[in-house]
């Protein structure tokens, strides 16, 4: 059986994800509470009835605190039971939480009289923890629209075929570093399109930005050394059972120099990897 547990903050998108998991064909399961996840995969062994597709269930911080305490004790005894069990986070910046909340006027499920938006959120941050600390994928929105996570959810989950994943992320400094990047490699050092008038507005997707960056000898270089290094530590992840990896380059703007690096790091481990993914935060 399949099981995707998919948890997360409140306001981070796991309403939006579990709907991509439905429209994938997906049996979806939404605010189950963490005691009956034993039996209703249970339940689903027995009569066989659920998706080919697997099943995803939805976790989130009503379930009590002691069941939370214990996930990954739970998750221990599924996968003893030969339950091919996948867990993703959501996660946002408290400031992304705070502005997705006043704009939509929801209520958040741990706020209260006595408890402001704010306090609610790190609580629910912290009740959250033992979820978040076992997973699979940690996937940060701050940066995200509907649109994206839907696609990023359908990219990762679509089709779940045993391969290793691999995503390649451009993004922009200015912006902040994206928490859920495994390694991060900042490419500022290289000469900066921008301040070509001609360049400006194109991006690194460009061949007129390609070229003008492939002129430059350090591109090159560093290119070589990005690419030995992951050569050299991506199979270690391998063998550690890691469904997925996310590579995050970064430049200023996130609009020329690392959409350039993201895009030929992806067609160089394309011939290697069957799942290499690319996304662009930068661009909008």
């Amino acid at each position: 059986m399949k099981l995707l547990i998919l948890s997360g903050l409140s306001g981070a998108g796991k309403s939006v994800a579990l709907h991509m998991l439905e429209d994938l064909g997906l049996y979806c399961v939404d605010n189950l509470p963490l005691s009956l996840l034993e039996a209703l995969v249970e339940d689903f062994s027995r009569h066989g009835d659920f998706s080919s597709q697997g099943v995803a269930v939805g976790i989130d911080a009503r379930s009590r605190a002691p069941e939370l305490d214990s996930f990954g004790e739970c998750l221990a005894r599924l996968r003893r039971r030969g339950v091919d069990v996948e867990t993703i986070f959501l996660q946002a910046e408290p400031d992304t939480l705070l502005k997705r909340y006043s704009e939509t006027r929801r209520r958040h499920p741990l706020s209260s009289t006595q408890r402001a938006l704010v306090e609610a959120i790190e609580a629910e941050r912290k009740l959250l923890s033992p979820i978040a600390e076992q997973a699979d994928l940690v996937l940060d929105t701050s940066l995200t629209t509907m649109h994206q996570l839907r696609d990023s959810i359908r990219q990762r989950v679509h089709g779940r075929d045993g391969f290793f994943s691999l995503m390649i992320q451009s993004f922009a400094y200015k912006q902040g570093v994206p928490s859920d990047a495994d390694f991060v490699f900042d490419i500022r050092c290289l000469p900066n399109p921008h301040w070509q008038p001609g360049l400006r507005p194109l991006t690194g997707l460009d061949t007129e930005v390609a070229t003008y960056l492939e002129a430059e000898p350090l591109t090159q270089a560093l290119f070589d050394d990005i690419r030995s290094y992951l050569e050299h530590w991506l199979p270690r992840f391998e063998t550690e059972n890691r469904s997925y990896l996310t590579v995050a380059i970064g430049c200023t703007g996130g609009q020329h120099r690392s959409v350039y690096m993201a895009e030929r790091l992806k067609r160089h481990f394309s011939a290697s990897y069957p799942k290499v993914l690319v996304r662009h935060t930068g661009l909008r």
